[in-house]
């Protein structure tokens, strides 16, 4: 294994995907507050280490990313195992995260979906789900975005040509950003809401 090489991949990746990706991490991170702000829940939907992403931020949306505030509504669309083995075994796999959008999803909730491929047949189905009901929809993949960058309404693509595992780390980084973005835009409001 070259120690070396991989982290200097992962530093190149994630300097470059912080450049590049600067401005549209922002608007991002305003369309969430702003779908939290007027009572709108985030949901978030992906496979295997995009599930757990999906879960990660959930987590730190629902509970708290750095600052202590209100709780805010969001929901992993990765955790219900019941729904998940129910909805494949009815529908096929690739309705499982579909099928929870067309319940849980209302005008003005987002979605986002994790994929690093940009090519995952049930969170493209997610996101057609999601903007046929009105939820805003955010992608968050890698390369070159496949078809999810073009069919979410935003996209935060890590275009590297690495391995998977680096597109990873970057979506990681870009998730904690979005969650100290969210929690800067909306803390001191609902703080004095409170």
């Amino acid at each position: 294994m070259d120690w070396d090489r991989i982290a200097a991949d992962a530093l190149a990746v994630l300097h470059e995907s912080l450049t590049r990706l600067r401005g549209p991490i922002e608007a991002a991170s305003e369309r969430l507050a702003d779908c939290l702000r007027a009572g709108g829940k985030v949901l978030l939907c992906g496979n295997g280490g995009s599930a757990a992403d999906a879960q990660h931020m959930a987590a730190e949306i629902v509970n708290r990313f750095l600052l202590d505030r209100a709780a805010w509504p969001a929901i992993a669309l990765t955790t219900d195992t019941s729904a998940l083995t129910a909805i494949g075994n009815d529908c096929g796999f690739d309705a499982v995260f579909e099928r929870q959008v067309e319940a849980l999803g209302r005008p003005g909730d987002a979605l986002v979906a994790f994929s690093t491929s940009g090519r995952s047949p049930n969170v493209l189905r997610a996101v057609a789900a999601a903007r046929r009901r009105g939820l805003w929809t955010l992608a968050v993949t890698g390369g070159d975005g496949g078809a999810l960058a073009r069919e979410a309404d935003a996209s935060l693509c890590v275009s590297s040509s690495s391995h998977t595992p680096r597109i990873q780390e970057a979506h990681q980084l870009i998730l904690h950003l979005l969650c100290e973005r969210i929690e800067e835009r909306l803390a001191g409001e609902t703080e004095s809401a409170r």
